[in-house]
């Protein structure tokens, strides 16, 4: 019996330790939330500045929704406050307290949702949300494909002309290699620090950043693919 009050008392102790860590969790999360945030598609066709307030409104907290967010995305019409769900979901919500939009962090600062039939949307940090837009302007021109010897295998050029909500074209120039054209990218975008390069048939490459400013196509292989820019 002593043993098992020993480990019941325990157990209390764990719980008791538990609940103030869960509750300075959501009382965290609640502090960082407040400033100025990008609510976008996933590649930022469609944004729209949210600012996050503190101050307590009925059911939540205050927020503001630049006057160009109903029309970039329609669903903030009906967004009214935000408030902090469990330990680590942030909702922005209607005048009911309903669920317009839930979201989760997935990378530090970057917070996905996902409404049913439209897809997933990010709210992220206003400075790294346009530091990243800078960074997609500077993709957009002329590249070259090579090998891991710095053999030239195709040469292509990434736009900004939409080819769908989230995507961008790219075109090949003449003479690529032949696996090049066969993948036959026509759609580009630039998503957590990727190149996502996409074809007709929805074949996927994708390109990361190495330490010598190139970006080598991932899983890298022992006869790398590398994309320099022109």
């Amino acid at each position: 019996m002593r043993v098992l009050r020993v480990v019941a008392l325990l157990i209390a102790a764990c719980v008791a330790a538990i609940g103030p860590a869960r509750a300075q969790d959501a009382t965290t999360l609640k502090k960082e939330m407040v400033g100025q945030w990008e609510l976008s598609t996933t590649e930022r066709s469609k944004t729209c500045v949210v600012t996050i307030k503190g101050d307590p409104v009925a059911q939540g907290f205050k927020l503001e929704l630049e006057p160009a967010c109903k029309t970039a995305l329609p669903f903030t019409k009906d967004i009214v406050a935000w408030s902090v769900k469990g330990l680590d979901i942030v909702r922005l919500q209607d005048a009911t307290g309903e669920s317009v939009i839930d979201f989760t962090e997935v990378e530090a600062g970057i917070f996905e949702g996902l409404r049913q039939g439209e897809g997933v949307y990010i709210l992220q940090d206003l400075a790294a949300a346009r530091s990243m837009a800078k960074s997609m302007d500077q993709m957009i021109g002329d590249w070259a494909m090579v090998r891991g010897n710095g053999q030239p295998v195709c040469g292509l050029t990434l736009t900004n002309t939409e080819a769908d909500q989230d995507n961008f074209q790219v075109f090949l120039k003449p003479k690529c290699d032949a696996a090049i054209t066969q993948f036959n990218p026509t759609q580009w975008r630039l998503e957590r620090g990727q190149i996502i390069l996409m074809s007709k048939s929805g074949d996927v490459w994708q390109f990361e950043a190495d330490d010598n400013a190139q970006w080598r196509r991932v899983p890298d292989t022992a006869d790398p693919l590398i994309m320099l820019r022109q």
